[in-house]
C-alpha cells in the first residue's frame, strides 16, 4: 500500500453563466456525474460546499471559472472513472459548456494519505505546472506513462 494518493484539479471557464439554459444540461447532470465518482473504486473524497457542490467557489477573479478538486487511490482510480463511467459522455461534451483555455487547465500530484488539499494549493499545483511543465510535483496526463485510457481517447479525439 503507498503512503500516497493523487489529488487532482479540473478548472474550467463555461462559455455562460451558470444559470444560463445553454449550460443547464451541464449542471443538471452535476449531481448524477458527482454520485458516480462517489461510488467509484478509487474515489476517497472532494471538494464540496454544503450543498455538495464545487460551483461557488472561485479560484480566480473571473466567476465563469469552476473548480473540480478530488483525491483518488491512484491514478488508474481517476482514470477509470474520466473516461469508463458516464462521466465520459459530459466531458466528450464539454465544448458545448466550457471555452478552451490557453494554458492548461487540469493538474494531478501526490498527497499523504488522509490530505485534503485545499483549493489554494491546488490552484498553486496547476499554477506550477503551467510555469514550470511536468515533474512529480505536479503533472498532467501525458506524464503518466500508464495512462492508455486517455491516450486512446486522445487519439479519437475526445481529450483534451
Amino acid at each position: 500500500m503507498s503512503d500516497f494518493h493523487i489529488a487532482e484539479l479540473n478548472v474550467g471557464r463555461l462559455k455562460h453563466d451558470i444559470n444560463d439554459p445553454r449550460v443547464a444540461d451541464f449542471v443538471n447532470n452535476l449531481n448524477r456525474v458527482n454520485a458516480a465518482a462517489e461510488r467509484s473504486e478509487g474515489f476517497i473524497w472532494r471538494l464540496q460546499d454544503e450543498a455538495g457542490s464545487s460551483l461557488s467557489m472561485s479560484v480566480s477573479d473571473d466567476p465563469l471559472i469552476i473548480p473540480n478538486l478530488s483525491v483518488w487511490e491512484d491514478v488508474a482510480s481517476l482514470e477509470h472513472f474520466v473516461f469508463q463511467t458516464v462521466h465520459k459522455r459530459f466531458y466528450t461534451r464539454r465544448a458545448e459548456w466550457f471555452d478552451v483555455m490557453d494554458k492548461m487547465h487540469f493538474v494531478m500530484w501526490p498527497v499523504a494519505v488522509g490530505h485534503q488539499p485545499s483549493l489554494a494549493e491546488a490552484w498553486q499545483r496547476l499554477e506550477y505546472l503551467n510555469k514550470h511543465g511536468p515533474s512529480d510535483h505536479a503533472f498532467g496526463w501525458n506524464y503518466v506513462k500508464s495512462a492508455n485510457l486517455w491516450r486512446s481517447a486522445q487519439c479519437s479525439g475526445s481529450a483534451a
